[in-house]
């Protein structure tokens, strides 16, 4: 197994929001997906709750995951746009266990 840093999000977006949020997501993911230390990034809409998002992301490393979160397009769509949309967060982080 190769070593990585995977994040999954969970956003319960706000009513009346689904539409733009999902549309930012969109652009962020396209930009986050050109970042030099991404491996994956992908999101989806619960079937039973369209509120709810998943995102996982994939980085070669916590430091990958850490330049992403201070990119430019994070702070724009991410922090200002996004976030501001959602009813909740939740942030998971795991790394690869050691061989």
């Amino acid at each position: 197994m190769s070593d990585y840093f995977q994040v999954i999000a969970h956003y319960q977006v706000k009513t009346g929001e689904i539409e733009t949020v999902a549309g930012l997501l969109r652009k962020l993911a396209d930009a986050s997906r050109q970042e030099p230390g991404n491996l994956a990034y992908d999101y989806f809409q619960d079937f039973s709750d369209p509120a709810h998002l998943v995102i996982l992301e994939r980085y070669i490393s916590a430091e990958h995951f850490t330049e992403h979160r201070e990119s430019p397009h994070f702070r724009s769509l991410g922090l200002e746009q996004i976030i501001p949309r959602l009813e909740s967060r939740q942030v998971e982080m795991y790394s690869s266990p050691p061989a």
